[in-house]
């Protein structure tokens, strides 16, 4: 469990949000700065202009697809919790889901939502916090499945493509890179000995540092026990939830359902300013926007996928002011308004949290 996460543990929403101010202002700077400057390269009156040809119904059908999309994964991530532990009612896990969209959507590579889940479930449902993160690790795995098949699709697909070799090269180093991450962390959450032994490498490793910035007399040996206890609860309720064949068939199909409408919706977007672009190069582009999204270096990667998106879609003749319009309506709905339902969700949790707390200070 990385320092983040154990923050958001110890502390409330409103806290954790207070001591990370800073970073989450200067990531969205820097993400402001790059999407400026991808503006002005694509030109903003090209851009407004192409806006303005938007067809309403294709932008709606766009906002349907994407709460379609939330519906089913709010779903998926019941099943887990039904199965590692009393689930709360749907509704609850789609408003907590939202929350930590929230969460994942303001953090550099997605990385508060998982740990905010958690959270949330402990505080509010009384869920053990190591169970919550491992039915919201568990639950983004099952997306794995479907990542593999449409990566390695995309990269066979990529060799077909007119660009330069050291364009395949990276885009397919890329795929196979994440391919492999990802296979590690299914093998470490499901293999306790080996989870033991990297998270336990990792703190002793970090524990000379942490000694010289607190006061406090700490012993590794009393962190170690703590992290093997929250290990083997972890690698517990991640392995149950992957070894039920019932909920990994259910969970995958979910995820390739997830997958083909959020793809479908991409090219709905491009409908939406007249623009009909090609299936395969569709497939690759998406696919390399995912892996680009997992960079944990601005926040939901912000201008880093539309200048990826506006690099890759000019190999196949659609211009920059396009793909940027495109962009603008796909980000209107898997983005900005879910964020701004997810931190009325975060911060509703927030004042629920802070108000059963209030009794125990006094």
């Amino acid at each position: 469990m990385s320092s983040s996460d154990t923050n958001i543990k110890k502390q409330d929403y409103y806290a954790f949000i207070k001591d990370h101010k800073k970073e989450i202002i200067i990531s969205f700077l820097a993400a402001a700065a790059l999407i400026f400057a991808i503006t002005a390269l694509a030109g903003l009156g090209d851009i407004i202009s192409a806006l303005e040809r938007t067809n309403l119904w294709f932008l709606a059908l766009n906002f349907v697809l994407q709460t379609f999309i939330f519906l089913l994964w709010a779903l998926r991530w019941k099943l887990i919790l039904d199965l590692v532990d009393k689930s709360p009612r749907y509704s609850s896990v789609l408003v907590m889901l939202f929350a930590s969209i929230f969460g994942n959507n303001i953090t550099p590579g997605a990385a508060g939502g998982e740990p905010l889940r958690a959270y949330l479930l402990r505080e509010i449902k009384g869920t053990p916090f190591e169970i919550g993160f491992a039915s919201s690790t568990a639950d983004r795995v099952f997306e794995f499945l479907p990542f593999i098949i449409i990566s390695i699709l995309a990269a066979v697909l990529i060799l077909s493509w007119n660009i330069s070799i050291w364009t395949r090269l990276i885009v397919t180093a890329l795929i196979i890179i994440t391919i492999i991450f990802f296979s590690l962390v299914v093998y470490a959450g499901s293999n306790q000995r080996i989870a033991q032994k990297i998270t336990l490498s990792i703190a002793r490793s970090v524990f000379p540092f942490f000694l010289k910035i607190t006061r406090k007399e700490i012993h590794f040996h009393d962190i170690s026990d703590k992290l093997i206890f929250y290990i083997n609860r972890f690698t517990t309720g991640f392995t149950m939830a992957l070894k039920d064949r019932k909920v990994l068939i259910i969970g995958v199909l979910l995820s390739f359902g997830m997958w083909g409408v959020d793809m479908t919706r991409l090219y709905v977007c491009f409908l939406a300013v007249g623009v009909q672009p090609p299936a395969i190069a569709l497939v690759i582009i998406y696919t390399v926007g995912i892996l680009i999204s997992l960079l944990p270096i601005l926040p939901g990667s912000l201008g880093l996928r539309e200048a990826t998106l506006v690099g890759l879609f000019a190999v196949v003749g659609i211009s920059a002011d396009v793909v940027m319009a495109a962009s603008i309506i796909d980000r209107l709905a898997s983005y900005i308004i879910p964020t701004m339902i997810g931190a009325f969700a975060a911060f509703y949790y927030g004042k629920i949290i802070v108000a059963d707390k209030k009794p125990d200070a006094s």
